[in-house]
């Protein structure tokens, strides 16, 4: 059975390398976002192409075998199912749920995993809008997801439903609850831009000024404005 260093392993090279449209994830990527000295990353890079989990060649980067990303689908599987739960039975926020899960997801069994998933109905995403993987998936594919774009590319006047959050961190998701930003919010662009990089947005009968920054971390699609 693989450790819990390596499936931590695949599944960052996965997300790396989905992010930037398959292109291999460098050494210094994934010591950044494990938060591990280079030297340790090398070391362990050379155990999962060992192992045929991944592909690293000096200078190009690493990527993952069809093991590694069947590995990595089944651990973001995992993590993405035990968030949501997480937030449904237990009133967890959504800015809690990502350590809980962190942990949960080496310890429980795929039977476990499907249970949970048929428990809540087969859902499609997290509570992030994050595409949750079929126990088969080869990719994480999602035509939501295709759809959307970033808040801070809408215009004056267009509507749009809060489809996915990409910046994660516990302080911008509870700054995101502040502001009444939750997933599947609806309202219409009022300004874009407002002045000092800030665009102007109505969430039902409430007006509010969102930085042009972090409006680009919030994926939308089209939709109707609350009433």
């Amino acid at each position: 059975m693989p450790s819990l260093t390596v499936e931590n392993y695949v599944k960052t090279i996965f997300q790396i390398t989905a992010d930037q449209d398959g292109k291999p994830a460098t050494t210094g990527q994934i010591a950044t976002a494990l938060g591990v000295a280079p030297g340790t990353v090398t070391s362990m890079l050379k155990t999962l192409d060992a192992a045929r989990l991944a592909s690293h060649r000096r200078y190009e980067g690493v990527a993952l075998t069809r093991a590694g990303r069947v590995l990595a689908l089944r651990m973001i599987r995992r993590h993405r199912l035990i968030e949501l739960f997480l937030l449904r039975t237990l009133d967890m926020s959504w800015d809690e749920v990502h350590d809980e899960a962190e942990h949960m997801e080496h310890a429980v069994s795929d039977l476990l995993i499907d249970r949970i998933d048929a428990f809540l109905g087969h859902p499609e995403v997290d509570p992030h809008g994050d595409p949750i993987p079929r126990p088969d998936a080869q990719s994480l594919g999602n035509d939501t997801a295709a759809a959307a774009r970033s808040l801070a590319e809408c215009a004056t006047g267009e509507s749009f439903r809060l489809s996915r959050v990409l910046d994660q961190s516990s302080a911008f998701l509870r700054y995101l609850t502040e502001c009444g930003l939750t997933l599947g919010s609806t309202g219409t662009v009022e300004r874009n831009p407002d002045g000092a990089g800030l665009m102007r947005i109505r969430l039902g009968d409430r007006g509010l000024s969102l930085a042009i920054e972090a409006a680009g971390k919030l994926a939308v699609v089209p939709g109707s404005p609350s009433p």
